[in-house]
């Protein structure tokens, strides 16, 4: 879904606070989607929060409360819903059925809406059926028992997010700033994205998906990394780089690298470098003019045939028609350059699954 369009009526995102609701979480979409911008300076999204009775106060779980100015019609007005976590979802949580409250809210969702979650916002659609034989993610604490509870559900507790194009669950608290990033890269396009990243201080894209955060003995403080061997790897990304040569720079065998390299970064070293290679592609097809085989040269691909048959796979595209969907100075503003740094990643989440893609990275 793309929200480029000659419509000056700015995309509207409507934020569901549920009694419970993280703050923090509750305000990532604000923050996110307030800064894009056009070439005119006019926001590019407009964010409203909601409730599922009147206005008035939402219990949070923390010490305050937050008083909302809009009731359950807004839904009716949204072109993206996202639902925050909460942690009084009541009969959602406990038996995967909504309250008649929160049923006659959803209701009010118009065919075609995009959805997406944060964390445990995720039981209120799957509770909705918004999932129902689709791939889905959440914090990795709360995934067996999303996948006991709804077993028609394809439950990922390894990513960061999931895109399946009109539904997108993300799993926890920071992970909503990937998914957030991500939504207004698939919008606007790598350099807008990038541009939200630097002022909100956040990188544009994090390596590898949750088995990263996921409690571990604690290593050997004098136990090499991977860091040294990525940095090499992307100043030589139009190069030819064998698994050897990465473990070569940590003074590592093969399959010591490459197991230590899947415990930091989350996915092997093949496919990170795959990644890189489609980020930078990105990144030359939006603000270069260099030929389709230049670009592939210079992204690592060798040949204009290989970079399309990647950038087809991981994005479901062709690099022609990319170029011209998120073409710099297509009328959106970019701000003061793009970083290239890691790279947005191949959605902008880390270990990701865009499934309207149709793979997994």
């Amino acid at each position: 879904m793309s929200v480029q369009s000659a419509d000056p009526r700015p995309h509207r995102v409507v934020v569901l606070a549920l009694d419970g609701l993280l703050p923090f979480e509750l305000g990532i979409p604000h923050r996110i989607f307030g800064r894009p911008r056009d070439a005119a300076g006019r926001p590019l999204y407009e964010v409203v929060t909601c409730s599922v009775r009147p206005p008035g106060p939402v219990e949070t779980d923390a010490d305050f409360a937050i008083t909302v100015a809009h009731g359950p019609q807004a839904l009716a007005t949204a072109d993206t819903v996202i639902v925050p976590a909460s942690y009084e979802l009541g009969p959602v949580f406990e038996e995967g059925v909504l309250t008649d409250e929160l049923a006659a809210a959803l209701a009010r969702i118009r065919p075609g809406t995009r959805l997406a979650s944060i964390c445990t916002g995720v039981y209120v659609l799957a509770a909705a059926g918004f999932l129902d034989g689709r791939p889905a993610t959440t914090h990795w604490a709360d995934a067996d028992r999303l996948q006991r509870l709804f077993p028609h559900i394809d439950v990922d507790p390894d990513v960061l997010f999931i895109d399946h194009g009109d539904v997108l669950t993300s799993a926890g608290v920071a992970a909503g700033i990937d998914l957030c990033l991500h939504i207004v890269r698939r919008d606007h396009g790598t350099a807008v994205a990038n541009e939200v990243a630097r002022r909100t201080v956040v990188p544009p894209h994090r390596d590898g998906g949750q088995a990263q955060y996921i409690e571990r003995p604690v290593p050997d403080p004098q136990q090499a990394t991977t860091t040294a061997a990525r940095a090499w790897a992307l100043g030589r990304l139009h190069e030819s780089i064998q698994l050897r040569d990465m473990a070569a720079q940590e003074a590592m065998s093969v399959r010591t690298f490459t197991r230590r390299f899947r415990e930091e970064v989350g996915i092997s070293p093949g496919q990170w470098l795959t990644q890189q290679r489609v980020e930078r592609a990105r990144h030359l097809l939006e603000s270069s003019d260099r030929s389709v085989d230049r670009i592939a040269r210079d992204a690592g691909f060798g040949t204009a045939q290989s970079m399309r048959q990647h950038l087809q796979t991981a994005l479901g595209v062709t690099p022609s028609a990319y170029r011209r969907t998120f073409r710099t100075g297509d009328g959106v503003s970019t701000g003061d350059g793009v970083s290239t740094g890691d790279g947005a990643g191949r959605t902008g989440g880390g270990r990701a699954r865009d499934v309207a893609a149709g793979v997994r990275t």
